[in-house]
């Protein structure tokens, strides 16, 4: 499974961000206190327990990152362990017990390698969505952690996020919380997702992007856009993020935290962003695994909607961050040492 095959016939420019069944994934047991070793396989369902936590008490968490072709034909990861170390806090917040961080990016190569073939070539800008995800399983029905648990990760090709390339899009600030203080804010749990379709659903419906959440114990500062972490740009070109213990770690956020310091020479901070206070940034976005980037053109507030840059135009800092990003994550620039890894060492 490891030797060059042949592309599947798709139209590689065309294509969505949807589910897509591909030959493999791997799957992994934890019982008795230890995780066996592991196996690709071909079907694409799994068959659990009716008093798995999973389904009742949302013992679940997940993640998201890409593989990408590059020009000259190989393909490499984006910063995989990374991801591997936030499932290790995400299992750690929920009382599970966490895949190896070697073992997780062995596995995602595994399963990259093991689907090659739908691993979109290098020019149509698309790309290899991998998600692993852990769930208790097992006989229960009392509120207390699983008796066993599933590790799996399974991939398919995805489209670029922006059709038309980068455009700026408008979000609303919601009424409701994305997170309780001291909760699951910063883990990558089911529940958080399951919590924002309402509000996401009530943004759309006015036409806006999606939402923008606020800090739920003064609901002054702005946490995280739907399921993206924000950013903005001062007008005297600081790179700034919001700091709060409640928003996920973005690999995408710190990845460009670091870019825009290293390599476009800004300084940056990660601070409160007060949400009455959006007229001391020129530059706004939304930053995670799907988009990179999705630049916001305006915030609407209960009275009032805030312009950055343009409404219909990227900021130049936000497209120097997003073609240095991307550049990188293709093969196309030399990224910061330890971010890229060749799926086939």
């Amino acid at each position: 499974m490891t030797e060059k095959k042949e592309l599947v016939d798709l139209d590689w420019k065309n294509l969505g961000f949807s589910y897509m069944k591909t030959d493999y994934r791997f799957i992994s047991h934890w019982k008795e206190g230890s995780w066996d070793e592991g196996k690709l396989v071909t079907e694409n369902t799994v068959t659990i327990s009716e008093g798995s936590t999973a389904l009742h008490y949302g013992q679940s968490c997940f993640e998201g990152l890409k593989a990408y072709r590059t020009k000259d034909g190989r393909i490499q990861l984006f910063r995989p362990d990374e991801n591997a170390k936030r499932m290790e806090k995400s299992c750690e917040r929920l009382m599970m017990p966490a895949f190896p961080v070697e073992r997780f990016v062995d596995a995602v190569k595994q399963v990259v390698r093991a689907n090659e073939a739908w691993v979109p070539p290098y020019e149509s800008g698309s790309t290899l969505y991998i998600r692993p995800y852990l769930i208790g399983v097992g006989d229960n029905i009392g509120v207390k952690p699983a008796p066993e648990y599933i590790f799996s990760i399974f991939v398919m090709p995805v489209g670029p996020y922006f059709k038309g390339g980068l455009a700026p899009t408008n979000f609303v600030v919601s009424d409701y919380d994305r997170a309780a203080p001291h909760g699951t804010g910063a883990a990558k749990v089911g529940g958080n997702y399951a919590a924002s379709l309402l509000p996401g659903k009530l943004a759309t419906d006015r036409h806006f992007s999606d939402c923008i959440y606020l800090d739920p114990a003064t609901h002054t500062k702005i946490e995280e856009v739907g399921s993206a972490n924000f950013y903005a740009i001062t007008h005297d070109d600081v790179f700034v993020t919001p700091d709060s213990p409640s928003i996920l770690p973005s690999i995408t956020k710190y990845s460009l935290l670091h870019l825009a310091e290293h390599y476009l020479g800004l300084k940056v901070e990660e601070r409160d962003v007060y949400v009455d206070k959006l007229d001391e940034f020129k530059e706004a976005g939304a930053c995670g695994t799907a988009a990179v980037i999705s630049p916001i053109g305006g915030i609407q507030t209960k009275d009032d909607f805030h312009v950055f840059y343009s409404e219909t135009e990227v900021g130049p800092i936000t497209q120097k961050l997003y073609e240095t990003l991307t550049a990188i994550q293709f093969g196309d620039k030399e990224g910061p040492e330890g971010w890229i890894f060749d799926v086939n060492v």
